[in-house]
C-alpha cells in the first residue's frame, strides 16, 4: 500500500486519540502498541473484506486447513512487512522518538500452539496468503496457552499462560457466524419419507461455537486470508448450571490439557470434536449460500487434516451430508473422500491417536454410529482382496478403539508425509497396510518455513547484506537466493557475513545475561538446540557432548569456545523429559560456575521458548543441533530456519536433514550416527547392548557415571532415572550408540571454526540453498497435487 511517513504519523496520532482520548506521548508503550496495531488492522481491513468478496464472486475453490494448534507469533512486524510499509512506519516511529524494539516487544505471543505442528500450520496460512491461494485456518481459540515455563532450582514449573489478559487486537469476533455443537445424549434413527433414516437426538449437551477471525496478510498482493478460531460458550436461552458452564468453558480453556486420566482424555476428545464440527458446519453453511448441489462440494472446497486431531472431519462431514443434506451413504462417502486430505506427522506407532469406543460412543453417539458403518463397509469391501489379518490391522475400529490415523487415510483422497524419508517410511512402517490398499493416495510434501519472518523480520542484518549482494528479488522469491553462492570466494562479503552474525550474537548474549545472569563470549561458537523436549529428540546426547567437552577442558585440552543454548518445554506429565530439563540446568550450573570453563564453555537454557524467543536465538546460531535418532523425526523445521540464517547443521540422517544435506552439500554440515536402516536392523536383531558400549568407551563411561557419582550436584533422583533408562532399559533412543560418532562430528566443526573463511563459506552455502525450503513453494505443491487450488501470485521454482 502507498503510505507516506507524514500520513502515517497523522494516522497514528488520530488512532491514539480515538482509542485512549490522549496524545501519543502520554500513552504507555502497551497503549502505543495497541494504537499502532489497531491502525494497521484498519489499513488492511478493506483488502480483507475485498478478498472474501472476490472469493465468493468468482466462486474460487477454497482450502480449509484444520489444525488443533497454530503458532503465528507476533503479527505486528510481519503485517507491516507484508503490507509493504514497515520501513515507512519505523521511520515515523523514529521521528516520534518511540523506541521501536520496545514497541514490538509489547505484543505477546498468542498461546495457540506448542511446537512444530502449530508453527507449520501458521507458516502455511502465511504462505497461502502470499501465494494468493484461497486458504483458511480452522482451530481453537484457547483462553490459556500450554503454559508459561519458569525454572525454579533447575526444575520446570508451569505457570498459566494468560495470553488473552490484554485484548488481542488482531482478532475479530463473528458472533453472527456461531454454530451449535452437540455432545452426549442419545440418538436413534427413524425412517423418513424418502426411504432413508433420520437421526433423532435426545438430551444432548449443546455448546455454542463462536468464531474469532484473524487476518493472514499476503505479501505485497492486497490479498488477506482468514484464520478462524472457535471459542466455546453456553447456548443463549438455555438454562445452564454453574457446573455445565464450567464444563463448556473448559473445552477452549487450555491447550493440551493433561490426559493422564479419563477426565483429561474426555476433555481432549471434546476439544477435537468441537473445533472439527464447528469448522465443518461453517464450511457447509457458507457453501450452501451459493450452491444447492452438495455433489459439487469437492469442486469448491478442500479440507485438510493436519495430524490426527481433526480426523473426526471424516465422520462429521459424513454426518452433515447424510443427516442435513439427505444424501445416500455412497454419495456422501464419495464426496467426503474427494474433499478431505491428510498429513501424517509421526513415525511412532504409539503417537497415532486412538480413542476408547465406549468414551467415543458416549460423547459423540451419532459419529460413533457412522464410524461403525465406515468400519463395516471397509472390512466388507477389502477383506476379500487383502485378507482378514491385514484388514484387522488397519481397520478404523479394532480391539475396542477408534484409530484416528487409519480413519483419516481411509476417508481422504490424499495422504502425505512431511519429508522424503518420512513419506517412504510411512509406506513401509506405520501405514504400510493402508499403503498396500491405497498406494495412489500417498505422496510427499516436505515441510517449509517462512523466510519473511525468520530472515527478513528476525535478521535485518543478514537481509540487508543479501540485498547488497543480489538485490531484493529474493524477498518475494526465495529461490533467487541461489546466486549468493557466487560470493563463496568473496572475502569481503564473507567477513561481512561474520559481522552480521556477530551483531546477532551480541543481541542474544544480552538476553542471556538479562534472563540468566550469565556472561557469554560472542567470539564463541553458539551451539543451539531449540525444540520440544522429548527423549527421541535426544537433548540428552547434546548434554553428553557438553560433558565430554567439560572433561576435556578440565584435563587441560584447548578447544574453541562454545556457548550451548537450549530452548524447550516438556509436557507437564512427561516425567522423564522434565528430568532431562533438570539435568541440563544442573550441568549449566556446573559449567558456568567452574573457573576453568570461563571463556571456554557455557550453557544457557532460556525458559519459555516460543516463536518470539526463537526469532532472537536463530539469527545468532552457529551450529544447529538436529540429533534425533534416525527414523523418529518426521521432518523438523527449526533445521530449515537455522540453515536460512547461516547455521551449520550437526545432524543425523533423519527427517528433512537429508534434504538439507542434498541442498547445501555434505561439506556444509556435519553428519553422524546410525542411519534409519541401521537403527531398524539393530532393533530387530535384539543384539544391541547399551552396557557393552558404555563399558567399551572410557569417556562415555565417565560421562554416564557423572549422572550419579555426585560430580553434577542436585540430580540424585533425576540422574539415576536417566542412567537407568540407558543401562537398565537398554537406551531406547540409542544415545550411547551414537555418542562417539556425535563427538567426532562435533570435533570436525571445532576444526572448521579455526578457519573463519571456510566457516563463512559453509554458512553461505546453507543460506544460498535455503530458499527451496520456503513454505511458499510447499503450499503451492499442496495446491497443485492435493487441493487443486492454484496460486494467484506466480511462485518461483523452489528447488524443483
Amino acid at each position: 500500500m502507498g503510505l507516506t511517513k507524514k500520513r502515517f504519523i497523522a494516522d497514528f496520532q488520530a488512532e491514539a486519540l480515538h482509542l485512549f482520548a490522549d496524545s501519543l506521548e502520554n500513552l504507555s508503550p502497551m497503549q502505543q502498541y495497541q494504537a499502532l496495531a489497531f491502525l494497521v488492522k484498519g489499513y488492511y481491513a478493506k483488502d480483507w473484506a475485498q478478498t472474501k468478496a472476490d472469493y465468493d464472486h468468482h466462486q474460487q475453490k477454497q482450502v480449509y486447513y484444520f489444525s488443533i494448534e497454530f503458532l503465528p507469533g507476533r503479527l505486528l512486524a510481519s503485517n507491516l512487512l507484508n503490507l509493504g510499509i514497515k520501513d515507512t512506519v519505523e521511520a515515523g516511529l523514529k521521528q516520534l522518538d518511540i523506541d521501536i524494539p520496545d514497541l514490538y516487544a509489547q505484543e505477546g505471543d498468542p498461546g495457540l500452539g506448542n511446537g512444530g505442528l502449530g508453527r507449520l500450520a501458521s507458516a502455511f496460512l502465511d504462505s497461502m496468503a502470499a501465494d494468493g491461494m484461497a486458504g483458511n485456518g480452522n482451530g481453537i481459540r484457547y483462553q490459556y496457552g500450554l503454559f508459561k515455563q519458569r525454572f525454579v532450582d533447575g526444575y520446570q514449573v508451569e505457570l498459566p499462560d494468560d495470553w488473552l489478559r490484554d485484548p488481542y487486537v488482531w482478532e475479530t469476533r463473528k458472533e453472527n457466524r456461531a454454530v451449535i455443537v452437540r455432545f452426549g445424549g442419545s440418538v436413534y434413527l427413524t425412517p423418513c419419507d424418502n426411504g432413508g433414516l433420520e437421526p433423532v437426538y435426545q438430551d444432548t449437551d449443546d455448546v455454542l461455537a463462536v468464531p474469532y477471525d484473524i487476518a493472514m496478510v499476503g505479501h505485497h498482493n492486497h490479498m488477506v486470508n482468514t484464520m478462524r478460531l472457535w471459542s466455546a460458550e453456553p447456548v443463549p436461552g438455555h438454562a445452564h448450571s454453574l457446573a455445565e458452564k464450567s464444563r463448556i468453558n473448559a473445552i477452549t480453556q487450555i491447550l493440551y490439557p493433561d490426559d493422564s486420566d479419563t477426565a483429561g482424555q474426555e476433555l481432549r476428545l471434546r476439544q477435537e470434536y468441537f473445533f472439527t464440527s464447528a469448522g465443518i458446519q461453517s464450511i457447509i453453511t457458507h457453501y450452501r449460500r451459493f450452491h444447492q448441489d452438495l455433489h459439487l462440494l469437492p469442486n469448491f472446497v478442500a479440507i485438510h487434516i493436519n495430524d490426527t486431531h481433526p480426523a473426526m472431519a471424516v465422520l462429521e462431514l459424513m454426518r452433515v451430508l447424510l443427516d442435513d443434506g439427505g444424501l445416500s451413504w455412497e454419495e456422501a462417502w464419495q464426496i467426503t473422500v474427494q474433499t478431505l486430505s491428510y498429513t501424517n506427522h509421526t513415525l511412532m506407532a504409539e503417537a497415532l491417536e486412538t480413542w476408547p469406543e465406549e468414551m467415543f460412543a458416549r460423547l459423540m453417539p451419532r459419529l460413533y454410529q457412522i464410524a461403525q458403518e465406515v468400519d463395516h463397509r471397509f472390512r466388507q469391501t477389502y477383506t476379500p482382496r487383502f485378507g482378514g489379518e491385514l484388514i484387522q490391522r488397519c481397520a478404523p475400529i479394532a480391539d475396542g478403539y477408534l484409530r484416528m490415523a487409519y480413519l483419516a487415510v481411509i476417508g481422504s483422497h490424499a495422504v502425505n508425509g512431511v519429508a522424503k524419508i518420512h513419506s517412504e517410511l510411512l509406506k513401509s512402517s506405520v501405514l504400510k497396510d493402508l499403503y498396500t490398499i491405497f498406494p495412489e493416495r500417498f505422496n510427499n510434501k516436505t515441510n517449509g518455513i517462512t523466510p519473511r519472518r525468520w530472515v527478513q523480520v528476525a535478521n535485518p542484518e543478514l537481509s540487508e547484506l543479501i540485498d547488497s549482494a543480489i538485490d531484493t528479488g529474493w524477498r518475494s522469491d526465495p529461490s533467487l537466493l541461489v546466486p549468493l553462492a557466487a560470493h563463496l570466494h568473496d572475502e569481503k562479503f564473507l567477513k561481512a557475513l561474520h559481522t552480521a552474525k556477530k551483531a546477532n550474537k551480541e543481541k542474544l548474549a544480552a538476553i542471556i545475561f538479562d534472563q540468566l545472569g550469565i556472561e557469554v563470549s560472542t567470539n564463541a561458537i553458539f551451539d543451539v538446540q531449540i525444540k520440544r523436549l522429548h527423549a527421541y529428540k535426544r537433548q540428552l546426547l547434546h548434554v553428553f557432548g557438553i560433558l565430554e567437552a567439560y572433561l576435556a577442558i578440565k584435563n587441560g585440552e584447548n578447544r574453541p569456545s562454545r556457548v550451548h543454548v537450549f530452548g524447550a518445554k516438556a509436557a507437564p506429565s512427561y516425567r522423564y523429559a522434565k528430568s532431562v530439563i533438570r539435568l541440563i540446568n544442573a550441568v549449566a550450573d556446573l559449567v558456568n560456575n567452574d573457573p576453568d570453563c570461563k571463556g571456554k564453555l557455557a550453557v544457557a537454557f532460556l525458559p519459555n521458548y516460543g516463536v518470539s524467543l526463537g526469532e532472537r536465538i536463530i539469527p545468532a546460531a552457529d551450529i544447529s543441533e538436529q540429533i534425533s535418532m534416525a527414523g523418529t523425526e518426521a521432518s523438523g523445521t527449526s533445521n530449515m530456519k537455522l540453515m536460512a540464517n547461516g547455521a551449520l547443521t550437526l545432524a543425523t540422517l533423519d527427517g528433512a536433514n537429508i534434504e538439507i544435506k542434498d541442498a547445501a552439500g555434505e561439506d556444509a554440515m556435519a553428519m553422524f550416527g546410525l542411519t534409519t536402516p541401521e537403527v531398524a536392523q539393530l532393533k530387530a536383531s535384539g543384539q544391541y547392548s547399551a552396557r557393552a558400549i558404555y563399558e567399551a568407551d572410557p569417556t562415555l563411561h565417565r560421562v554416564v557415571d557423572m549422572l550419579t557419582d555426585g560430580t553434577i550436584p542436585g540430580i540424585t533422583t533425576e540422574g539415576r532415572e536417566i542412567q537407568d533408562e540407558l543401562l537398565v532399559y537398554n537406551d531406547t533412543y540409542l544415545v550411547l550408540a551414537d555418542f562417539r560418532s556425535y563427538v567426532e562430528a562435533s570435533h570436525k566443526l571445532d576444526a572448521l571454526w579455526q578457519d573463519p573463511i571456510a566457516w563463512a563459506q559453509a554458512a553461505l552455502k546453507n543460506i544460498a540453498a535455503s530458499g527451496q525450503f520456503s513454505a511458499d513453494y510447499t503450499v503451492a505443491r499442496y495446491g497443485r497435487d492435493i487441493w487443486d487450488v492454484l496460486p494467484a501470485t506466480p511462485v518461483g521454482h523452489g528447488g524443483e
